[in-house]
């Protein structure tokens, strides 16, 4: 605003005492201060008011004055309560260096004048930062991105003193502006993530307010989620879903008494964030290809030189530079929504996508490493590992199931509630096409222990597989299947004829290593009675329970079924 619409507001009780000629100055901001030097305080463009405490003869108003014209303020108000008329030798040297300078009442308080000030400054502020952010959108949208998500926080900070990230579902941070001062730790983003997407979930009108100690963030969708959508129709439903791949803006503000200009504003800074995750995802499509081909020869048998060839290609998409074909392991994720089945469609993708970025690293790049296809139920990751060098602390590199369930898991359980549940299996890195097929049934394996466990987000990784459980991948499924039908089959229809419960039986005498007191004691036999179904389990199968091999194929038999 400029210095002469301050003079013809008469609310504010300002009467112009020199610089008549200066009057159309931009006003940026104001400060109110006593002190003697207050210059390492001002930024330029200030309008400074103060009480003239620091004035104790005629003699201090040229160096005060000097001081404030040298940081570049915009005008000095100078308050009749303390001394009534303004000295004239305050006047004299705002007139020697082009300052100036005005009188304020003794019945307005600086407060008055210091939220006018503001409001006006932020409203126009608002305006220029729009017409920013309006041209930036169309900069980004017809051609390469402008400097992503930072330039527009950047705006919001400087323009609107608004301190602003983009977050992702997990709370990992992936923009924030450069001059924000400390990132806000992981703990409060995940909690962040975590508020918005139950929020999300239930339908409630964006943004979402959330108060963290003294502090309140707005928390406003980026993409799919919409701020009239009804709670509980399909389209509520498809949001809710599609909101668990989405990013969010967490702005450190209550938006709960913005204008509608200002929440427009922020809405249009979301959708131009939301330019740049679409780019991100177009970029993505040639990473998928890549996984959906290597996943479709996986399944369907093809010769290990196939899949190796296969690989070479995607190896310098993923990892550029490497050189040659790295390490890899399989991330399978299923995402089971009650009472609609699983979704192992685009969501999921994007979701398990977003969730093995490692959780320290910032912006959208560590994505591009990974490799995501859908088929079915599950989506399926490929991981590259650049190296297989253990850490510091002696730990396997790549994917750990602990760690990824340990970043993810409070944010995500939050946005799925009663709503669903996701699942993730991980499996051991392997070096060559032949240990993919392994690697896949090995991570569909470790899924399944996760769905075992109760929760809405869980994940298991290879080391919690038994060691028959590793050997079994590599059996044929024909194979597999005739094996268990040979050996338990017989069981089965004897149990459906007689409801004998020889296999319950057959599992707890496995379980109790073949010791007949504490398995009848588990199954509250007689010892007899147990020995007689037994025996009859040997008669219809021709086994032999005492026989470490037959005991060993039983085992395994019940494992694959």
């Amino acid at each position: 605003m400029r210095l002469r619409a301050l003079l013809d507001t008469d609310a504010l009780g300002l009467r112009l005492l020199g610089g008549g000629d200066e009057l159309d100055r931009a006003v940026r901001g104001v400060m109110t201060t006593d002190l003697r030097d207050p210059s390492r305080y001002l930024s330029g463009g200030e309008l400074v008011l103060t009480g003239l405490a620091w004035r104790r003869d005629a003699a201090d108003s040229e160096p005060f004055v000097r001081l404030l014209a040298g940081a570049g303020v915009a005008a000095l108000a100078a308050g009749e309560a303390e001394l009534g008329d303004i000295p004239e030798d305050l006047v004299v040297a705002c007139a020697r260096h082009r300052l100036p300078l005005f009188a304020v009442n003794e019945s307005v308080a600086f407060a008055t004048i210091t939220e006018h000030v503001v409001r006006q400054v932020s409203g126009e502020r608002a305006g220029d930062l729009a017409a920013v952010v309006d041209r930036h959108r169309r900069m980004m949208t017809s051609g390469p991105a402008g400097g992503g998500p930072d330039v527009v926080l950047d705006l919001l900070g400087s323009d609107l003193d608004l301190r602003a990230w983009v977050l992702s579902p997990t709370g990992r941070l992936v923009a924030g502006p450069e001059d924000a001062g400390p990132v806000p730790p992981a703990e409060l983003r995940a909690r962040l993530a975590a508020e918005h997407l139950a929020a999300t979930r239930t339908g409630r009108r964006g943004p979402h307010r959330v108060a963290v100690g003294s502090t309140t963030y707005s928390l406003f969708p980026v993409g799919g989620a919409s701020r009239g959508t009804d709670p509980g129709g399909a389209a509520a439903r498809d949001m809710r879903a599609a909101v668990l791949s989405e990013w969010l803006l967490a702005v450190e503000a209550d938006a709960g008494d913005w204008p509608a200009e200002r929440l427009d504003l922020l809405y249009g800074v979301t959708q131009l964030i939301a330019v740049e995750r679409d780019r991100r995802d177009a970029a993505r499509t040639v990473r998928r290809r890549l996984a959906q081909e290597v996943l479709e020869l996986v399944q369907a048998g093809a010769a290990p030189a196939e899949i190796a060839a296969r690989l070479r290609v995607a190896a310098p998409v993923l990892l550029p530079g490497l050189g040659s074909a790295p390490h890899w392991q399989i991330v399978v994720a299923r995402l089971d929504r009650d009472g609609d089945g699983a979704d192992g469609g685009p969501v999921t993708q994007a979701l398990l996508e977003e969730i093995l970025v490692d959780p320290l690293a910032t912006g959208p790049e560590p994505s591009d490493r990974i490799a995501v296809a859908h088929t079915g139920e599950e989506a399926i990751a490929l991981v590259p590992l650049p190296a297989l060098a253990s850490g510091p602390d002696g730990t396997e590199p790549g994917v750990h199931a602990d760690t990824l369930l340990t970043a993810v898991r409070d944010p995500l359980t939050a946005g799925l509630d009663d709503d669903g549940r996701l699942t993730l299996g991980v499996s051991a890195a392997v070096h060559s096409a032949e240990g993919l097929r392994g690697a896949l049934e090995e991570a569909r394996h470790a899924r399944r222990v996760a769905a075992a466990r109760s929760g809405r987000v869980c994940a298991a990784g290879h080391q919690e597989l038994a060691s028959h459980v590793l050997l079994l991948p590599f059996v044929p499924d024909d194979v597999r299947r005739a094996f268990t039908a040979r050996l338990l089959d017989p069981l089965r229809d004897y149990d459906r004829r007689h409801r004998a419960e020889l296999i319950p039986t057959l599992e707890a005498f496995l379980e109790c290593d073949g010791s007949w007191t504490r398995c009848a004691a588990r199954l509250h036999l007689h010892v007899n009675t147990l020995r007689y179904r037994v025996g009859r389990i040997e008669q219809l199968t021709g086994r032999d329970l005492s026989r470490l091999e037959d005991k060993l194929d039983f085992f395994l038999a019940l494992r694959m079924s």
